[in-house]
């Protein structure tokens, strides 16, 4: 009985999530003062195709690429032990 009322507890909040973001984006869409960057990662095997709209994104995309590197060699180290 808990298990459930926590799975339902977990599903509202990502709903409310969605919907505050949603509700955000409609915000910023009505004031017309939208300020849009986007980025990516492209992985083909282990090396990764990074790119972005402006620095700031292509630095973010640039850390997220070391810390998923990072993690892996964190899980591949503690399954050794």
């Amino acid at each position: 009985m808990k298990g459930e009322l926590l799975v339902f507890m977990g599903m509202g909040l990502i709903f409310i999530g969605f919907m505050l973001i949603f509700l955000g984006t409609l915000m910023s869409a009505s004031s017309g003062e939208a300020n849009v960057e986007s980025g990516g990662v492209i992985m083909i095997g282990p090396i990764p195709i990074v790119f972005g709209t402006s620095r700031g994104v292509t630095l973010a995309m640039i850390l997220a690429v070391l810390l998923m590197v990072l993690w892996i060699v964190g899980a591949l180290l503690s399954r050794r032990v």
